[in-house]
């Protein structure tokens, strides 16, 4: 083996203050870089410092931290993804989403692993970073366009860029408006691009990325010929060939495909929204991201609605959302969709979510079609015109801009029954009645119902497949049943938790590891020596992928949220009336007895405050103090 040339044995913080545009740096040390890693790792030492429950989501005093994975920048497949942190103003509480693309490896190369903004502009500005410092540019001209006009204003000024931009939406505050990188990537969920409009920013621009040297070639050669042959995994190849999408016709086979507003797992016509359809009708290209050779992300354009193929195309979650969430059965509206909510900054589970829930209100008779501007499920045209509406919060789009919880809270009547959130944040497109692993992963998700924080348990039901045996590195060996609360499976998925976890400090990917796909996880910590030099292990990691966690948590509990919020919405302890899990539910008894054990092996207290032995061995003892419960920001 090569010796190692060098470590990388510190990290960049930049703070810019606005409007006075003063920039600090701060040199952060190899113990803090090798203990927190990057990504939420470098936000939420700042987050734990400076937030608290009085600090407005949407007001100056809230930081708005963008931090690069500690692997970004390094020449391989799935360490490109990078993080948005805050407080969310859709749900008060810590706010954290990740995308891929190319802009996490720019800031990196650029010299800064992570840019804390604090303050707020006087004007619309715009934030170009080269060379380890930020300048505070003019953005005047670029208020009020969509992303796309922005982005190519941005590229006449400065030529081949990577920039993350906010469209409409996040300039009016819409409270699940999001943040797209390149017009197909985007930091979807907690609301961050209203973060990034109440500061006037309408972009951060780098000059397009390129490979970092690694800290040892040969030992990143090695981890290239584990991955080469990629393409004979069927999870990895079959990303390929249909991205996300293609998990549309199996979950409507399950009977947990979301459908009506979670009414139903069964969508009659889930094969014309599903991979085969999309792949024949829309399909133009494969897009990929930084260095990554799986190339999942999916090209799509034209259709009854002539969609914009600069866009890219929608993944699972779009199209079930603006699909059979709303009971649309033809992809054109979905595809045509995808893109309005890129140009114009809107997370689409979450629009697609207060959609559906207003056209449930249609439904029931709470809303007439003319007060809500749909005709209820199954309207396409109306759905594609509430997405217009919601971004200029302009007549009923006002209200749903508000998000669900509190469109219903000031709506009133029945539409309170209709609202499926998890401390104020709208449901991903799984429905956990089929996979009840997922459920406890929405409850206790610090940043409110997400699909990306636990195993889902259907990876894990054949004793032979891949999946189950590639985490047997992390004491994973039994198969799961997707339906029981059984204790060694709340035991698998804390583990897995702490995995996916340190996976997301690090910038990886699921989509190029294993369980998901092809890379083998005792292989992780030879990746990580090839990016920064450690002598590291596998265990060192997860502590990593676990601090992260219980931080968050600590950070909850000081802005007012405790075990009561880690709650399902109650449709989901109905049972699925049809299909091939028709009667079948969760149990509120067995879910709460779960949520406990897991709180129990997570080291926290049966209302899942950490223990102070907890605490200490995670190094986050200066935390902890005033563990008393404040009062909770109200949704209203």
């Amino acid at each position: 083996m090569l010796a190692v040339k060098h470590e990388r044995t510190s990290a960049i913080r930049l703070f810019l203050s606005l409007p006075s545009c003063r920039i600090e740096r701060e040199d952060v040390s190899p113990r803090e870089v090798r203990t927190w890693g990057g990504m939420k790792g470098l936000a939420l030492p700042v987050l734990l410092e400076r937030v608290s429950s009085g600090t407005d989501p949407l007001g100056p005093e809230n930081p708005l931290i963008f931090a690069a994975g500690l692997l970004n920048g390094l020449a391989f497949s799935g360490v490109c993804r990078y993080g948005v942190y805050a407080r969310s103003p859709l749900t008060g509480a810590y706010g954290e989403s990740e995308a891929g693309g190319s802009f996490g490896p720019a800031l990196r190369t650029q010299g800064v692993d992570a840019l804390v903004v604090e303050g707020a502009s006087e004007r619309p500005v715009y934030l170009w970073v080269e060379n380890g410092t930020v300048v505070v540019c003019d953005a005047e001209d670029l208020w009020g366009l969509g992303t796309k006009a922005a982005l190519e204003k941005l590229q006449e000024r400065h030529g081949k860029i990577t920039a993350a931009l906010i469209g409409p939406a996040g300039e009016r505050r819409v409270r699940y408006a999001c943040i797209v990188n390149d017009l197909r990537h985007a930091n979807g969920r907690c609301g961050l691009g209203a973060v990034m409009g109440s500061k006037r920013i309408k972009a951060v621009v780098c000059p397009a990325p390129k490979p970092e040297t690694p800290a040892d070639r040969e030992m990143l050669r090695k981890c290239h010929d584990l991955f080469k042959d990629w393409q004979e995994n069927p999870l990895a190849s079959g990303l390929r060939e249909f991205g996300t999408p293609g998990g549309v016709v199996g979950l409507n086979t399950l009977g947990i495909l979301p459908t009506r507003n979670f009414r139903s797992g069964t969508f009659e016509a889930a094969t014309e929204i599903g991979g085969q359809v999309y792949n024949k009708r829309f399909l133009q290209d494969r897009g990929s991201c930084f260095a990554c050779s799986i190339r999942c992300k999916r090209v799509t354009g034209g259709g009854r609605y002539d969609a914009d193929p600069t866009f890219g195309g929608p993944e699972y979650e779009t199209v079930a959302s603006f699909g059979s969430l709303c009971g649309i059965e033809k992809l054109d509206a979905v595809v045509k969709a995808h893109e309005r909510c890129n140009d114009l900054g809107l997370d689409t589970i979450s629009a697609g979510m207060t959609i559906a829930w207003l056209m449930e209100c249609v439904e029931e008779g709470v809303l007439s079609p003319s007060e809500a501007g749909v005709c209820g499920f199954g309207d396409e045209e109306g759905m594609l015109r509430l997405l217009s509406r919601i971004a200029a919060r302009e007549g009923i789009g006002d209200l749903l801009a508000e998000g669900s919880k509190r469109a219903s809270e000031r709506l009133g009547g029945e539409s309170g029954s209709f609202v499926l959130t998890v401390k104020g944040q709208e449901l991903p497109m799984h429905d956990p009645r089929g996979k009840v692993g997922v459920a406890l992963g929405y409850a206790c998700a610090a940043g409110g119902a997400d699909h990306m924080q636990f195993a889902h348990d259907t990876l894990f039901v054949n004793p032979e497949g891949f999946p189950l045996k590639s985490v047997a590195c992390l004491g994973v060996l039994d198969p799961m049943d997707p339906l029981a609360f059984d204790p060694a499976k709340i035991v698998a998925d804390a583990y897995l938790w702490s995995f996916w976890s340190a996976l997301n400090h690090l910038g990886g990917c699921f989509f190029v590891f294993a369980p998901r796909s092809h890379f083998p996880i005792q292989a992780l910590p030879d990746l990580v020596r090839a990016g920064t030099g450690w002598d590291t292990s596998l265990w060192e990691l997860l502590k990593i992928g676990e601090r992260g966690i219980t931080a968050t948590r600590l950070l909850n509990l000081r802005l007012g949220f405790s075990d009561e919020d880690d709650m399902l919405p109650p449709r989901l302890f109905d049972p699925l009336p049809e299909g091939a899990l028709a009667g079948k539910t969760i149990s509120r008894e067995a879910f709460l007895q779960a949520r406990t054990l897991l709180y129990g092996i997570m080291g926290w207290d049966e209302r899942g405050v950490p223990l102070p032995g907890k605490v200490e061995e995670l190094g986050l003892s200066r935390w902890t103090l005033g563990h008393e419960k404040p009062e909770k920001m109200g949704t209203s």
